[in-house]
């Protein structure tokens, strides 16, 4: 009950419009953000031919994207506090099209990579807002599931960008690639605009700046969050990378596979949609600990695989890499929420500058090591990675925070 005696709404629940129009227009949201974000990266190989650049400076196309996202999403986070979440993850998402449009007809890499950083940081919007929206607008018995449909639309969005654009780009052209998931991606925000339901139990809220800085550093003084978001970040990193450069690997002998087969590969990012909700499972049967460590091992061990010279041991190695890291990434990143010490929407936060941060930078490292040492080298900075992730799990995530 309300102070005036009615019943207090207590959110959107399954079998009403609003609450399948939220569903449905996260969903879009998650698409249209995660198609554009990796759309590059399965030409990188073309966009190197095309404008005669090293692997890492093509690779910049999509870690400057992921850079400004990662820059994008605290910022952003305090905007839907004041604005409401629904009317910024619109803006973000407009703005992003806007910028995926103009790095299509921008001539020169220089102006490429510069929209795309702009591209991301408008990105960030729909990270940092999407599961607050939801959490406010949909009954509490219902977000778990409503959630889950978000985060099928990221992974579906990822998939997407990368399987789209490559064949394009390898029939006419990558710019044309890129264009057709910027198509793909107006349509999606215009499905977002239209669907999404007017909020109806946001507040709005304006932190002052000692406010916001106290609910991020807060986190920051815990050695527990610390570490999960090192997870995030070295993770995430070598996995970025490993994506970015496995084409120019199968591309080579004994190989010899053209870019339109090799997007093929990123198939395996089904795998994830399996081991995450099988990683909650085992992580709530047996601790959070245990299971990051177990997928970071399998993570590594997958990684190491795809040294053989064969197909028929990179393609399930690709496969095994990829659903350990999406297990290990969803332990860590709950993990992050639950340990949070001065408010959980900020700890998200982190974890995500965390985890773009890393895909920024060792996903461009990556194509250093593929330069110096060829694709032994980009394994070699990956299982690095990995090692030095699951020392630091290891040492200081021992304990599960709800057990």
């Amino acid at each position: 009950m309300n102070a005036g005696g009615g019943v207090t709404w207590a959110g959107h629940v399954p079998g009403t419009g609003g609450y399948r129009r939220l569903q449905l227009a996260l969903f879009l949201a998650g698409v249209a953000t995660f198609a554009q974000l990796y759309s590059p990266q399965g030409m990188l190989p073309l966009i190197s031919a095309d404008l005669g650049v090293s692997a890492q400076d093509a690779a910049l196309t999509v870690s400057l994207a992921t850079l400004g996202l990662a820059l994008g999403v605290i910022p952003w986070s305090y905007a839907g506090d004041r604005f409401g979440r629904q009317r910024a993850m619109g803006w973000a998402i407009i703005g992003a099209c806007a910028f995926s449009a103009a790095a299509v007809a921008v001539p020169a890499l220089e102006a490429v990579l510069v929209l795309r950083l702009l591209e991301g940081a408008a990105l960030g919007g729909v990270p940092a807002l999407a599961i607050a929206y939801l959490n406010e607008e949909v009954h509490r018995a219902s977000a778990a599931v409503a959630a889950g449909v978000y985060i099928s639309g990221t992974t579906v969005g990822g998939l997407t960008g990368r399987i789209v654009a490559a064949p394009v780009g390898d029939l006419l052209h990558w710019r044309l690639g890129m264009l057709a998931v910027t198509v793909l991606a107006v349509a999606c925000a215009v499905g977002f605009l239209v669907l999404a339901p007017a909020a109806r139990r946001f507040t709005p809220h304006r932190a002052s700046f000692r406010q916001a800085i106290a609910a991020l550093t807060g986190n920051l003084r815990s050695p527990a969050l610390l570490a999960t978001y090192a997870q995030g970040m070295l993770l995430m990193g070598g996995f970025v990378a490993m994506y970015n450069y496995l084409g120019y690997h199968l591309a080579e002998e004994p190989f010899g596979l053209p870019v339109a087969v090799v997007s093929l590969v990123f198939l395996a990012y089904l795998a994830g949609t399996w081991t995450s909700p099988l990683a909650g499972r085992l992580a709530a049967r047996y601790g959070r600990p245990a299971v990051l460590r177990a997928a970071t091992v399998l993570m590594v061990a997958g990684v190491l695989l795809t040294l053989l010279p064969t197909l028929w041991a990179v393609l399930p190695a690709t496969v095994l890499f990829t659903g350990a890291f999406f297990a290990a990434h969803a332990v860590a990143s709950g993990w992050a929420g639950a340990a949070a010490t001065a408010g959980r929407a900020q700890s998200a936060s982190l974890y995500n500058l965390g985890y773009y941060a890393g895909s920024s930078v060792f996903g461009w490292l990556g194509g250093v090591f593929l330069t110096t040492l060829g694709w032994p080298g980009t394994v070699l900075m990956t299982v690095g990675l990995a090692l030095a992730a699951l020392a630091v799990a290891s040492l200081l995530l021992r304990r599960d925070p709800v057990r």
